[in-house]
C-alpha cells in the first residue's frame, strides 16, 4: 500500500495524459475482448477453415478486390465486394444462408465488420479466416490463379 502512495501516485499527477493514456488502452482492449468473444462471427485458422471446406461444405467469400481475386483466390471462393455486402445487393451468395460461410480478406481485418452483417441479413453460420489470404499464403496452400 505504501508503494501505491510513494510511487504510483505522484506518477500518475506527473504524467497525467500518459497515464489518461494507458487506462484508455486498458479500457479499449476489454472492450474489444468482450465483444469478440459475444460476436456470433468467429475466426477460425487456416486448418479449421479446410475441415470445414472438406468435410462441412463451406463457402467461401472472398471480399478483396476483383484484381487481387484474380492474383490468387481459395478454389470454388466467390469474390464478393463489401458495398455490395452492405447494400444487399450480393444475390450470388444469397442461396448460402444456411451454409457455413467462410469470409477472406487480406490480411484478416476487415472481415469480422463484414461478417457481421451478414448475420445481421439472416447468414447463421459466418466465420472469418485469420490472418485472411496473407496467411493462407503464408502457409503455401493451393491458390487458383487467372
Amino acid at each position: 500500500m505504501e508503494f501505491i502512495t510513494l510511487e504510483i501516485i505522484p506518477f500518475i499527477k506527473n504524467h497525467l495524459l500518459l497515464s489518461l493514456g494507458w487506462i484508455v488502452l486498458f479500457i479499449a482492449i476489454i472492450v474489444l475482448t468482450i465483444k469478440s468473444k459475444l460476436s456470433k462471427v468467429k475466426i477460425i485458422n487456416n486448418a479449421q477453415a479446410i475441415h470445414m471446406i472438406n468435410k462441412q461444405g463451406a463457402v467461401i467469400v472472398d471480399i478483396r478486390s476483383a484484381d487481387s481475386f484474380k492474383k490468387g483466390h481459395i478454389t470454388d471462393s466467390h469474390n464478393v465486394l463489401p458495398i455490395d455486402i452492405k447494400n444487399a445487393s450480393a444475390k450470388i451468395i444469397e442461396k448460402f444462408k444456411e451454409n457455413i460461410v467462410i469470409l477472406i480478406d487480406e490480411n484478416g481485418l476487415s472481415s469480422a465488420g463484414i461478417g457481421e452483417i451478414l448475420v445481421k441479413q439472416g447468414f447463421l453460420n459466418v466465420f472469418t479466416l485469420k490472418d485472411g489470404i496473407a496467411g493462407w499464403n503464408g502457409e503455401n496452400l493451393p491458390l487458383v490463379r487467372k
